[in-house]
């Protein structure tokens, strides 16, 4: 097993997979993001990133090296780690690591290119605007991962308008610019207000959001549970590809 230090070694030993170019959450430079550790054994290779909220273990290649891989690699981090990869991967190693359960499978989507979305009416949220959208996720989605304020999230973009025949504006769209990393950028937090769906809006903001991070980061990509077919048909229609990933975890207790 060879320890990787560099975000350079990452990109060569996983074939520019924007996957594990993500979870190395370089911030500039050619170093790693803080407490992230990377391995590789043969054709496998696996990101260690420490996180507050969910550490992540993403693997990827050969699955007979990835098995090998992953017990080393657990020994030296400890098993709080979620496994994420593709789902072929992640079931050879579900099979073979006692304990290791499925929680669920998710596309990994991303693009390299502009959206072709360009809507005039979706802009960058200022303070104000960003703690009206933290009102929204708390009405409307608060189970999901990227929120306002949350660690991580840099910015959100947004259409305003009114809602329920309101006469005060507040956003209507969101989405956001959250943990994205040197080589890749990602968006999190799409939500739109429930009066206002059907307009088009999640993809405006979507479109707004993922053209900005190809433009800084040269690559966006998200992730989206393999069930929420509405969400991924509109990704798939801002020329975004996808892969079958899925989860995993050890048993505790």
């Amino acid at each position: 097993m060879e320890e990787l230090a560099r975000l350079s070694d990452i990109e060569r030993a996983g074939a520019g997979d924007g996957q594990v170019i993500w979870a190395a959450q370089g911030q500039g430079g050619d170093g790693l993001g803080p407490g992230v550790r990377a391995w590789r054994h043969g054709g496998a290779l696996a990101v260690a990133s420490p996180n507050p909220r969910q550490d992540r273990l993403a693997v990827q290649g050969d699955s007979a090296d990835a098995l090998v891989l992953v017990r080393r690699v657990l020994e030296e981090v400890g098993p709080s780690y979620r496994l994420l990869g593709e789902a072929a991967l992640i079931d050879a190693l579900v099979r073979r690591l006692p304990g290791l359960t499925p929680i669920h499978t998710f596309f990994w989507m991303e693009t390299t290119s502009p959206t072709g979305a360009a809507p005039a009416d979706v802009r960058w949220l200022d303070a104000r605007e960003e703690k009206e959208a933290a009102s929204l996720f708390d009405r409307f989605f608060p189970d999901s991962y990227a929120r306002p304020g949350r660690a991580g999230v840099r910015r959100w973009a947004g259409v305003v308008g009114q809602a329920d025949g309101g006469v005060r504006a507040e956003p209507l769209a969101v989405a956001a610019d959250a943990w994205s990393a040197a080589g890749c950028g990602f968006m999190g937090g799409v939500l739109t207000h429930p009066a206002a769906r059907g307009r088009g809006l999640a993809r405006a903001v979507s479109g707004f959001v993922l053209d900005a991070l190809v433009e800084r980061y040269g690559r966006a990509a998200l992730m989206v549970l393999a069930g929420n077919a509405p969400a991924i048909a509109t990704y798939e229609r801002l020329r975004m590809t996808k892969r079958l990933f899925a989860a995993a975890r050890f048993r505790t207790g």
